[in-house]
């Protein structure tokens, strides 16, 4: 099996693209993560949902996780509001990565050597330089597992 046959259409969020909307966007539809591109439309990251999470944590608590238990319910509550006026750009890592991009001829195995060398949860599937769809490291096990 090969990456185009493995790729799902997934949601891609482009770098300067509302920060609070992406974060929705992950969380209406569970997703593992979001596609980033460029202006022009090719890919630029993989944003995991764990990194938007990490964000909004102030640094002191995920120092300190002891701390978030002192913190008061309404000010919790109000953690998503870091995210407004922000683009997805302000999401990212300041250290460029490498992208997660597969080819659409990749085999299951090269996919999946990939995704754990970058240990990320989703991989963007190319062909022609184009982004044809996604593939979810669930997607990757689902398919790994039920071939045998």
């Amino acid at each position: 099996m090969h990456g185009e046959q493995m790729a799902e259409d997934f949601p891609v969020v482009s770098l300067d693209d509302n920060a609070l909307e992406a974060a929705r966007l992950l969380a209406t539809r569970r997703l593992p993560g979001l596609i980033v591109t460029k202006p022009d439309g090719s890919p630029y990251a993989v944003l995991p949902a764990s990194q938007v999470v990490r964000f909004l944590v102030p640094s002191y608590v995920q120092d300190d996780p002891s701390l978030a238990r002192v913190i008061d319910e309404p000010l919790a509550d109000r953690v998503a509001d870091k995210l407004g006026g922000l683009t997805v750009r302000k999401l990212l890592p300041d250290e460029p990565r490498e992208i997660p991009v597969v080819n659409h001829d990749d085999t299951l195995l090269e996919i999946a050597a990939i995704m754990a060398r970058l240990r990320c949860p989703l991989v963007a599937v190319l062909r022609d330089n184009r982004i044809i769809g996604a593939i979810t490291a669930s997607r990757l096990l689902e398919l790994a597992v039920t071939n045998h």
